[in-house]
């Protein structure tokens, strides 16, 4: 049995990071010799690619960059690590170690990400393997979490139905487990496993291959109405399709990604195209298969043109499909009816099918950690202590404290109000429609704040909101320090993409259920141009939007920007 995967012949040399790849003999090379190395605190580039496929690579506080350039020092290096929660679900015994592990080795902070996974900075080279270690022990990895394989696989956060959401996270976890590389490095670097392979050819990857995947991969699934997992964003979205109260099987997106790069009009976010319907037991199958049309076809000469996305959009909808269907040996479907309402999270405790209760708290930009009069971090401890349901962490980088039995409701609620925590009925309604990437200081593309800045440029717009009555209006809002797209800007009814310090492109007219990108309305603006603008906008929306008519709605029809719901006309006018 081999992974000897022929590609078809792609003109030109493959990128730099194919022949990293291809000669790391599976996601190994020479990462037990260079974490080890005690004279730099940094790691070389090919290692730090091959870093990602592990769930973690190299940053530097930038905030520091300059002052320690003068001072002739090495850069205050350090490392991030995602840890894979499949649909965001973590034991209160998880949270504990995650809690205790962010003040060992890491700043001190959680952060809840878009991708329902947890994140934590600040982690020494020293301490990488400890904190691997450590998050084995409560059943936790980070393994693909980052890197060229498919990532942590998205699921609704949804309380409402929690039969089926229970019945439809179990999707998510086999399917998570199914697309995980099969290489071992990655319990002999860091949880010393036996050394099974010594050369490249005792070891396979049965679905990747040796050159993985030619960039990142993103799964998620929506039960409707509830859109939280952005399920347009994904290279394969699974849209469940509920019939006579059941699960009848998935709907499928394909091609969906928000990335893109300033002043390349090649590269465009893009919305996943509507394939057809599959039953349950062909789920793992036909995301398999998918996933094997882009590592065969993915581009892997140029990296800003390897999303799954730009595959799709080469070859075309039509070919894709009859692709798969030689591959699956079968067709799918016709896809099913359904409708979205909403991508955000709802606030507050609600009552569950089977009498146990969910209490969804708003997390801003999903940082956790004790802040002056709002001590999060050490409530969620204290309710850790006490908790026997779950957390769910969700794509709006909320958290729910999940299937709390009505007998351990009342504890927790005592502590609910103790510590202060808030559901958000505090906040307007834009905030609690906030999403926010790290961006600075850690962020290595940032080019502009954008966790740190996004509270206090809503502060100044709630002043606008405050005086034309639109404080509890629902309103998407969305900021990303560069146009990678962690935080998804480019589908917000409000986005702000970053260009330079301080400096913005404002995007209007993203879809309020999240299936229509936004359009560009002024580029490189600052703050004091981002309120002049808006505040004409919402005053206008105020006062003349239709009754129901969502602002992404309401600025397309008053002529403000065009629709998009294609990526290749993102960037014209």
């Amino acid at each position: 049995m081999t992974d000897k995967i022929v590609l078809p012949p792609q003109e030109g040399p493959f990128s730099d990071v194919e022949r990293i790849k291809e000669e790391s003999n599976y996601l190994r090379g020479t990462l037990e010799e260079t974490m080890k190395y005690p004279i730099s605190s940094g790691i070389p580039d090919d290692d730090n690619r091959l870093m990602k496929f592990h769930g973690s690579y190299l940053q530097d506080d930038r905030d520091l960059r300059n002052e320690r350039a003068k001072q002739k020092l090495e850069s205050a290096y350090q490392f991030m690590v995602r840890v894979r929660t499949p649909g965001g679900v973590a034991t209160p015994e998880q949270w504990l170690t995650m809690d205790q592990l962010s003040d060992e080795v890491g700043n001190g902070t959680l952060k809840l990400t878009t991708r329902q996974a947890f994140q934590l900075h600040g982690i020494l080279k020293w301490n990488v393997k400890s904190f691997m270690q450590g998050i084995n022990e409560v059943l936790l990895d980070s393994l693909a979490a980052c890197g060229d394989v498919n990532r942590n696989v998205m699921c609704n956060a949804n309380p409402y139905q929690s039969k089926l959401h229970a019945e439809v996270f179990d999707w998510s976890a086999k399917l998570s487990e199914h697309l995980l590389p099969r290489t071992t490095a990655y319990h002999e670097l860091w949880l010393n496993g036996e050394k099974v392979v010594d050369t490249q050819e005792k070891e396979i990857e049965p679905i990747y291959g040796s050159l993985y995947l030619p960039r990142k991969f993103k799964i998620g699934i929506a039960i409707p109405p509830h859109n939280d997992a952005d399920i347009y964003s994904q290279d394969i979205g699974f849209i469940a399709i509920v019939e006579d109260g059941k699960l009848a099987g998935f709907n499928i997106l394909v091609g969906g990604g928000m990335g893109m790069t300033h002043g390349d009009d090649a590269t465009y976010p893009q919305l996943g195209r509507l394939l057809g319907f599959i039953t349950p037991d062909k789920l793992l199958e036909t995301a398999e298969k998918i996933m094997t049309i882009q590592r065969d076809y993915g581009n892997r000469k140029e990296r800003k043109n390897a999303r799954f996305k730009y595959t799709i959009d080469k070859y075309g909808l039509d070919w894709f499909k009859e692709e798969l269907h030689r591959r699956l040996g079968w067709k799918v479907q016709d896809a099913r009816p359904f409708q979205f309402d909403h991508t955000g999270d709802r606030y507050g405790w609600i009552q569950g099918e089977d009498g146990n209760w969910h209490y969804t708290l708003f997390i801003q930009n999903g940082r956790v950690k004790d802040f002056e009069g709002y001590p999060l971090k050490t409530g969620l401890r204290e309710i850790a202590k006490v908790h026997t349901g779950e957390f769910r962490l969700t794509g709006n980088q909320n958290l729910v404290i999940g299937n709390v039995s009505p007998q351990k409701k009342e504890k927790i609620d005592e502590l609910i109000k103790q510590y202060n925590i808030t559901a958000g009925e505090f906040y307007s309604a834009l905030r609690r429609n906030s999403i926010a990437c790290v961006s600075l200081p850690t962020c290595g593309l940032a080019m502009a704040e954008a966790e740190r800045y996004l509270p206090s440029l809503i502060d100044k717009i709630e002043v606008i909101l405050d005086e034309v009555g639109l404080r509890d209006e629902e309103i998407v809002i969305r900021m990303s320090g560069c146009p990678n797209g962690c935080s998804r800007a480019a589908m917000g009814e409000i986005g702000f993409i970053g260009k330079g310090p301080g400096k913005y492109n404002m995007y209007l007219g993203g879809g309020f259920t999240g299936d229509r990108l936004n359009k560009i309305y002024r580029e490189n603006i600052g703050e004091e141009e981002i309120l002049k603008e808006l505040r004409p906008i919402l005053t206008r929306y105020a006062a003349e939007r239709l009754e129901g008519e969502r602002f992404g709605d309401f600025v397309i029809r008053t002529g403000y920007v065009k629709a998009t719901t294609d990526g290749t006309n993102f960037h014209t006018v």
